[in-house]
């Protein structure tokens, strides 16, 4: 089993940048795939990026590609999003998530953390 905690949100400008960390207790955490969701005010949560338990493969939806970067440091037990060029609509709550399947699918994930809120102001 693994815990989850983000951290690194907050609120920030249109067209800034911001990085949210993921930092996980276990020893397996190395063995788990890392996606990172969000979800916004009525909104469903939706997918924002994934990486392998390498961190060899990276995944993101279209609309995040070039602006978002995810990463893993397996020896720090921690996984990051870069996040350039903010836009108001990236607005959100976000999660970080463990499983065992490169997925862009939550249900495919096991394991949560409790969220982080990221504002963008217009």
């Amino acid at each position: 089993q693994v815990q989850l905690v983000e951290s690194g949100g907050g609120l920030v400008q249109a067209g800034d940048s911001l990085t949210l960390s993921c930092a996980a207790s276990g020893r397996t955490f190395s063995s788990y795939v890392v996606g990172w969701f969000r979800q916004a005010p009525g909104k469903e949560r939706e997918f924002v990026a994934a990486v392998t338990q390498s961190g060899s493969n990276r995944r993101y939806t279209r609309s995040d590609l070039g602006r978002f970067t995810i990463s893993r440091d397996n020896a720090k037990n921690t996984v990051y999003l870069q996040m350039n060029s903010l836009k108001p609509e990236d607005t959100a709550v976000y999660y970080c998530a463990g499983g065992s399947y490169f997925s862009a699918n939550d249900d495919q994930y096991d394991y949560w953390g409790q969220g982080t809120q990221v504002t963008v102001s217009s």
